[in-house]
């Protein structure tokens, strides 16, 4: 039987953590779905589908050597592998202002009011610490249609004034 899981990894972003532990879940007979895989502020995390025929147990234990190794926390939830089954996203946002509390919560509260549902969304901090900027991406899809969409981020952009910047472009995916 074959099982699903989501496996987590954080740690302290070093060379070869992602060579280092897709080899070992190969070498394991494991196979991956999608996965996402990000460094923050230093750290380094990894989402990942895991098909396999190993259960739980066995499965962290064909990690703990590496995570051991590397210094990585290690989670692990079952999960139904419905690969395919999301939407495709069919708008990119971008959002850049200056850095504030809530800005996330505005934005994707404002977007979700509209029916834009956020299929990734990724951020940045930059500038000094005396000035520090906001950039934010979002991909997603406007299931209300575009028009509900323009006016949630035109609102957005008139409540926060000259704070943000927001734009967004249609994504075209090749699907054959």
């Amino acid at each position: 039987m074959q099982n699903w899981f989501m496996l987590t990894l954080v740690g302290q972003d070093q060379l070869g953590i992602v060579a280092r532990v897709s080899t070992a879940l190969y070498e394991g007979g494991c196979n991956l779905g999608e996965a996402s895989m990000s460094r923050l502020g230093g750290n380094f995390t990894m989402m990942l589908m895991v098909n396999t025929v190993l259960d739980r147990d066995a499965l962290t234990a064909l990690l703990e050597p590496v995570a051991e190794t590397l210094q990585l926390h290690v989670h692990l939830d079952r999960i139904e592998g419905r690969l395919h089954t999301h939407p495709q996203p069919d708008l990119r946002i971008s959002v850049y202002g200056a850095d504030r509390a809530g800005i996330v919560a505005c934005v994707t509260r404002d977007l979700a009011a509209a029916g834009f549902t956020v299929l990734d969304l990724t951020s940045d901090v930059g500038g000094t610490p005396d000035k520090p900027f906001y950039l934010m991406q979002i991909e997603g899809a406007a299931t209300q249609g575009l028009p509900a969409v323009d006016a949630a981020l035109k609102r957005l952009q008139q409540n926060y004034g000259h704070e943000i910047e927001v734009s967004y472009v249609p994504i075209e995916t090749l699907v054959m």
